[in-house]
């Protein structure tokens, strides 16, 4: 099969384009013909530190395909089926970037017919880490649905990224009020395009006093990019029993929190990872992102303020320098071009 791969750490130049076996499926595993695979900051991030998980490592967690064969243990009506595959290349060596990958079935999701592959290779770690921001606060859901979040208010700081466009896509699916904070007119597009009922230029306008113009009590739970930085906005704006949600460090590797105005909110301060968290919490994530897709409330592309850009398989290098330079909008691969 044609795969990208590496087999020592570094920058994108390490990525090799070349033949591979074509591996077979492990008992309780599925092997799927891959049609897209999804580019995410992890990725990269992992290619320029992280030895491989063996001889060799196919880069990329998320991606999109048919099943087309089943090991011992697995149903074989599920050979044909469509699906996305999230977590593929978590200490495991084969990744979404070549033309078969093998992951264990519980990690491949049914599409039905309809979804556009793109959309499926689109969802995995974006959307798994948003719902998690999106139900650690003690006294939200801890399942996201249609209405869940009526009533309630969600600050995404930094809309226009893949994970806060994910989180605007849900949360307004749940009926929430979505406030986001962007640094551009473009990115103030693409927010509201996701769903976004408010847009806050952070660059032109005091975050704080646009927020508690729109909810004087403050919010139930914000979706944070950039902690380090955002930690003082985000103390101010928090609401009774508020959750702020961590899942990137761009600003730094360190957060101050105010700790007697949080004591009185009781408010709570999660980190948040999709590989380490807690293994039911995944479960739902997968079973409520795929009924938001199926439902018809998650897109992708411009309409939904998540520009695709798209690379063939041989520009894999180029796709993961994309996302590492910061480009808006989702970066995926098209393995059958």
């Amino acid at each position: 099969m044609r795969a990208v791969y590496y087999t020592q750490p570094g920058g994108p130049e390490v990525l090799k384009l070349g033949e591979l076996p074509t591996p077979d499926p492990a008992p309780g595993e599925v092997r799927v013909r891959v049609a897209f695979s999804g580019v995410n900051p992890t990725d990269w991030k992992r290619r320029n530190t992280t030895p491989p998980a063996g001889d060799f490592q196919i880069p990329n967690q998320d991606g999109s395909g048919t099943v087309d064969a089943v090991g011992t243990g697995v149903d074989p009506v599920l050979i044909g089926e469509r699906v996305w595959i999230w977590e593929a290349a978590y200490q495991r060596p084969f990744g979404t970037a070549a033309e078969y990958t093998v992951v264990p079935a519980r990690q491949t999701v049914l599409m039905g017919a309809e979804p556009p592959f793109e959309l499926g290779a689109a969802l995995g770690i974006p959307f798994l880490t948003a719902h998690r921001c999106l139900t650690v606060a003690e006294h939200l859901p801890d399942r996201v649905s249609a209405g869940s979040l009526s009533g309630r208010t969600v600050l995404v700081q930094g809309g226009a990224g893949a994970v806060g466009n994910a989180a605007i896509q849900l949360a307004h699916w749940a009926e929430a009020t979505v406030i986001t904070t962007v640094s551009s007119p473009r990115k103030a597009q693409l927010a509201a395009a996701a769903g976004a009922d408010h847009v806050i230029d952070y660059r032109q306008e005091d975050v704080v006093a646009e927020v508690r113009k729109i909810v004087p009590k403050g919010v139930d739970t914000i979706v944070e990019v950039n902690a380090p930085v955002n930690a003082a906005v985000d103390a101010q704006v928090l609401g009774m029993h508020g959750a702020v949600a961590m899942y990137a460090d761009d600003g730094g590797e360190e957060v101050t929190v105010p700790i007697r105005s949080q004591m009185t909110l009781n408010s709570r301060w999660q980190f948040v990872l999709v590989y380490t968290e807690p293994a039911r919490a995944k479960e739902m994530a997968v079973e409520d992102v795929n009924a938001a897709m199926l439902d018809g409330a998650i897109r992708v592309g411009e309409a939904a303020g998540l520009p695709l850009h798209v690379f063939p398989l041989e520009q894999t290098a180029e796709a993961h320098r994309a996302v590492e330079e910061g480009v808006i909008g989702k970066v995926l691969i098209d393995v059958t071009a």
